[in-house]
């Protein structure tokens, strides 16, 4: 296995950090990986041991204000840095490993992230692979939306803690003591991220019908930072024939991380078998 380490330019020319992990010559097709709120690219192990052996290139990037990439932690402008940074990651990564097929996936808000710009930039994917994408968030009262909107237009970069519950993300302890542990997580946000996420799953589901790409869905049932229903509502919004969910009952936010990740990865390996 090869590994390496670098930088695309994303959005507004800001260097992002990417690692890639790859099989010796030519891969068979690549996986590109978009994470999930205050994490990092590295934190995708069971995803490269299982898919490098099998001759796939696994690249994952380091969103802004997150991991080693610049920027302030848990803030953004505006969704579309988000949307560009990921089309810049693409497009770097294909250029790399062309012409073999290229598969989208993204994790909780990376999964977001790579729902909302698989509909508009669809050309060149051979499918996309979101888990537990955050199309809707536990636990938000009313009264914090309304708090977000109003900070985000007053104080967009005031940073709070999110006050995440590691112990939801598996139900392995190890990965859990690994995550709070972890130097390059944090739990950090801004007004303004909550308002383009909020902004950016309501476009999402309204535009579910446009959805044209092969598509795979995963999600644990007793997920409690992202709701599964929200999940499921897209899924069946989606009109587009070539699409798939799995439901790993009993599973936490992080089903790739999970006491389950074996079945998980040879369930995601199975499908994109199928698609290349």
């Amino acid at each position: 296995m090869e590994h390496s380490e670098g930088t695309c330019h994303g959005a507004d020319h800001l260097e992002l950090f990417y690692q890639c992990w790859r099989p010796t010559g030519a891969a068979r097709a690549t996986l590109a990986i978009v994470h999930g709120f205050g994490e990092h690219s590295g934190r995708y192990p069971n995803v490269v041991n299982h898919f490098v052996p099998r001759g796939y290139a696994v690249y994952a990037l380091d969103h802004r204000g997150h991991g080693r990439s610049p920027g302030q932690r848990g803030h953004i402008n505006a969704w579309r840095e988000y949307r560009e940074d990921v089309r810049a990651f693409v497009q770097m990564a294909s250029a790399r490993e062309s012409p073999q097929p290229l598969f989208l996936w993204g994790h909780s808000l990376g999964g977001l992230v790579v729902l909302e710009y698989a509909l508009h930039y669809p050309d060149g994917l051979r499918g996309v692979i979101a888990s537990a994408p955050l199309l809707g968030q536990a636990g938000i009262s009313p009264i914090l939306h309304v708090l977000a909107r109003v900070l985000s237009r007053v104080a967009p970069t005031f940073s709070l803690s999110t006050g995440l519950d590691a112990t939801a993300l598996s139900r392995d302890p190890a990965v859990v003591q690994a995550y709070t542990s972890d130097p390059l997580v944090h739990s950090l946000a801004t007004p303004r991220l909550g308002t383009e996420i909020t902004a950016a799953q309501t476009w999402t589901l309204v535009h579910a019908r446009e959805w044209r790409v092969p598509l795979l869905l995963f999600f644990g049932t007793a997920d409690r930072l992202v709701p599964p229903a929200n999940t499921r509502a897209f899924f069946d919004a989606v009109t587009f024939a070539d699409k798939h969910k799995i439901e790993y009952d009993g599973a936490y936010h992080e089903a790739h991380n999970d006491i389950i990740h074996v079945q998980v990865m040879a369930d995601v390996e199975r499908w994109v078998e199928a698609h290349k």
